[in-house]
């Protein structure tokens, strides 16, 4: 019985049965109810892995502070993918780097790994974990200058993340 439990979760099967119910199109006791047995099967036969934590306090100021600037930022680098693709002269070049990132906690350094991927002009290609390292493929690499701010930019990021959600063990 311990081992349902664990599988079984209500809010899981209510999202799964409201889901299944848009896919029909229509709300009636026929789809409600196939919506219900079929995401409970899912929920059941299909577990997902338990997330792992390492029980962190988010610094919950600091968070939305990062999200409204994260926002701001998406705006100016999508202006500017926006003219580097749009201008006349020829594409820029770019760059693949390896960059270290000092998170601790996986779970930070995944969520730091979509905040990077989600803003235009840059993206990460692979994750070595043991090094805590990325390698990323930059947009515009076309001095030194903007390879170092793109290096300065992911360390900016790190320290973000870390005072998120590594600062208060």
């Amino acid at each position: 019985m311990q081992g349902f439990r664990n599988r079984f979760h209500p809010t899981f099967v209510a999202f799964l049965t409201v889901m299944w119910v848009f896919l029909q199109g229509q709300i009636t006791w026929g789809n409600v109810i196939a919506g219900f047995l079929l995401s409970t099967l899912v929920v059941v036969v299909l577990p997902l892995p338990r997330v792992p934590r390492s029980h962190n306090k988010v610094h919950w100021g600091k968070l939305l502070t990062f999200i409204i600037i994260w926002f701001w930022d998406l705006l100016v680098a999508s202006a500017k993918v926006a003219w580097l693709a749009l201008r006349r002269e020829a594409p820029p070049q770019n760059a693949i780097l390896r960059v270290p990132m000092r998170v601790s906690n996986e779970l930070v350094l995944y969520l730091a790994t979509c905040a990077y991927n989600l803003q235009p002009g840059g993206s990460v290609t692979d994750i070595d974990i043991a090094n805590r390292e990325w390698t990323i493929h930059v947009l515009d690499a076309g001095s030194p200058e903007a390879i170092k701010v793109e290096i300065n930019n992911v360390a900016q990021l790190e320290r973000q993340m870390i005072d998120i959600f590594e600062s208060r063990r």
